[in-house]
């Protein structure tokens, strides 16, 4: 288990490198990001965009590309997504990274019925916070891609999930399924979901974890918070996953961490062939060289 986002750029440095495409790679965060993860050595960038727009990026930082891969697009940045998501399927890079595109152009592509890169698998995001008020890596999903998931989407969220944790060397997670009260509310969907996730964890129908609730945030992460309100179990209070209600909720809960919490984070998408490394363009220049070296470790 690992208890320092730093951790994840250690452990991508003690593996074979990796070979990332990014789809529309004309952002300058990003590209700053790509600076540091080769610097680092734990990936050699493939970038699909506007030639002139990424190498003037590319000098402005100080980034040498010789010796990189670079195929320009200069028409719409849908194409360099197609381009990205055609370089995956023919086995050239390893995973994908969002550049200078919206997250729906870059999914569209993904998800394309006869050339993306679909599993049968939900797509779902998953995200990893170091916060100086937790004792361990905490993960929180799904804060992007499912909207109202219902109780079958949830599942896949967690399953997603608990692959990821177990990349990072979490065994067997320990989710939480969030809401806002810790009794079973037929009129409100989470509270009942949580009870049914927890009923099917308990039968051997979700593997890998332990999930427990419905909690609300303060039972999930504070155990002096279960114990007064007279809820036990291993998931009260010492939780690995954060399963949000919906993506207001998880959204909300994401950014909260990060502008008011200080935390820092590493996230991406699972769910697809391959990991996509999809950012927050608030996320600054660390979370996206963390995401980056989470990606590397997913198998």
């Amino acid at each position: 288990m690992i208890r320092d986002l730093n951790e994840l750029l250690l452990r991508a440095k003690s593996r074979p490198k990796r070979k990332m495409v990014v789809a529309a790679a004309e952002d300058e965060y990003v590209m700053k990001a790509l600076l540091e993860a080769t610097k680092e050595g734990i990936v050699t960038p493939l970038l699909v965009g506007d030639q002139r727009k990424i190498e003037r990026i590319a000098q402005s930082i100080g980034f040498n590309l010789k010796g990189i891969e670079l195929i320009d697009n200069r028409e719409e940045a849908t194409l360099s997504a197609r381009i990205a998501v055609s370089i995956i399927k023919s086995g050239e890079a390893d995973f994908i990274m969002k550049g200078f595109l919206s997250s729906g152009n870059l999914l569209k592509a993904v998800l394309d019925k006869e050339t993306g890169l679909r599993t049968g698998q939900l797509l779902s995001h998953v995200a990893f916070f170091e916060s100086p008020y937790w004792h361990k890596i905490l993960c929180v999903t799904d804060a992007a891609i499912n909207i109202a998931p219902g109780l079958d989407a949830k599942v896949q969220i967690i399953q997603n999930a608990v692959k990821a944790c177990r990349a990072i060397g979490i065994e067997k997670s320990k989710v939480a399924v969030a809401a806002a009260v810790e009794i079973v509310n037929p009129k409100m969907e989470a509270t009942v979901h949580a009870l049914q996730l927890k009923e099917m964890n308990e039968r051997g129908e979700l593997k890998g974890c332990i999930v427990d609730g419905p909690f609300a945030i303060d039972i999930a992460v504070n155990r002096e918070a279960a114990r007064h309100k007279g809820i036990g179990g291993v998931v009260a209070g010492d939780c690995d996953v954060i399963l949000a209600p919906d993506i207001e909720a998880g959204n909300m809960f994401y950014k909260a961490l990060i502008f008011l919490g200080g935390s820092s984070t590493a996230a991406l998408v699972m769910g697809a062939a391959v990991p996509i490394v999809l950012t927050s363009r608030a996320d600054d220049e660390r979370s996206k060289l963390l995401s980056i070296a989470l990606a590397t470790l997913i198998d």
